[in-house]
């Protein structure tokens, strides 16, 4: 019984929103949608959410939270929850990584961890 009783899987989708950037103004609008999904065999609820968000320049900006979206998603063995959320930087390139707080059925609390993503406007990676 070991391994994955607990287990959390986040996937990132990113995209630049650039009719609520202002590049002129350094202000570089991203929108990202997470897949959380429980991969292991206890249901576990998400209950804090912990960012790092650094742009090019090396500014790094910390959030944490409740939850995520105003909800804290109860996830059974199998079930997944997406949502979209967004950050501002005042750079066109950044990267953002963090974790989720679970606390499982069978009392255990433990991160998920976000895997570092990149933050980019087009054009601006190859």
């Amino acid at each position: 019984m070991r391994g994955t009783r607990h287990l959390i899987s986040v996937d990132v989708d990113t995209r630049y929103l650039e009719d609520q950037s202002s590049p002129r103004e350094g202000r570089f609008v991203f929108a990202y949608t997470i897949t959380i999904r429980n991969e292991g065999d206890v249901p576990a609820r998400l209950l804090k959410r912990r960012w790092l968000i650094t742009d090019a320049n090396g500014k790094v900006q910390e959030v944490r939270g409740e939850g995520v979206v105003g909800e804290q998603p109860y996830l059974k063995p199998g079930q997944g929850f997406r949502y979209t959320s967004g950050a501002v930087l005042e750079t066109p390139v950044g990267a953002m990584q963090g974790a989720y707080e679970m606390l499982a059925d069978d009392g255990v609390a433990f991160d998920a961890p976000i895997a570092p993503f990149t933050l980019a406007m087009p054009g601006t990676i190859h």
